[in-house]
């Protein structure tokens, strides 16, 4: 019988997902794979690496269990192994944003001071929804939008939302989302919307915690049109 005490050599395999953790590219990755199974050069290209970069990271947290691949054709794709991976982004997330100084100050500082007002709560924009009193805007790539998105959602990439603002009536009230509670899109997109003269406010957090909590999603349809 061996030595190794058992907890230790079970402790040393979580150890290995931490460490595959313990990068801030690879948790940028583990965000953009979970708006939808992606190639790796996208993955790259949205990330800001080089193809080779990436791909590292990548099978890094495949083989810490955190991200699954396929091969299409020539094409390697790859997914988060499940909501069970949100669930830990979200519970580190937490932990970080009440433990660590150095986090609050970079939220306050960042984040914060872009937007003071209160996000919408899943729950309220779900039932705003259901009343019809909202336009819901994912400022999101096309290709992440077709992959998944909010029940009628406009998608507008946030890059060219000043010049397509017509498609969002001026009436109503508009809750844009993005790729997750950080992701600076739906901050600017917000912050733009005010700008001109629109009641904007965010969703607390993006699409992947939205499907992980079971709301309803839609998946394909078109973006908004082009003006």
């Amino acid at each position: 019988m061996s030595n190794e005490n058992p907890s230790i050599a079970i402790f040393a395999q979580f150890a290995a997902v931490a460490r595959a953790l313990g990068h801030p590219h690879r948790l940028a990755l583990l965000q953009l794979m979970a708006q939808g199974e992606c190639d790796v050069e996208t993955l790259a290209a949205r990330a800001g690496l080089t193809v080779a970069n990436a791909s590292q990271h990548l099978q890094r947290l495949r083989r810490a269990g955190l991200a699954a691949a396929r091969k299409d054709g020539q094409r390697v794709c790859y997914r988060i192994a499940g909501d069970a991976v949100l669930s830990l982004l979200a519970d580190l997330r937490g932990i970080a944003e009440r433990n660590l100084a150095e986090a609050r100050q970079l939220i306050q500082a960042y984040f914060e001071r872009r937007d003071s007002l209160e996000p919408v709560t899943r729950r309220e924009l779900k039932r705003l929804m259901r009343l019809g009193g909202v336009s819901v805007l994912d400022v999101r790539s096309p290709q992440e939008y077709s992959a998944g998105h909010l029940p009628g959602a406009i998608n507008i990439p946030v890059r060219e939302l000043e010049r397509r603002l017509k498609a969002l009536p001026p009436s109503q009230r508009v809750v844009a989302y993005c790729r997750g509670p950080y992701c600076v899109f739906s901050y600017e997109a917000v912050a733009l919307l005010r700008k001109h003269g629109y009641d904007a406010r965010r969703l607390e957090d993006g699409f992947p915690e939205w499907r992980a909590a079971r709301m309803p999603v839609e998946s394909g349809g078109a973006t908004a049109p082009k003006k």
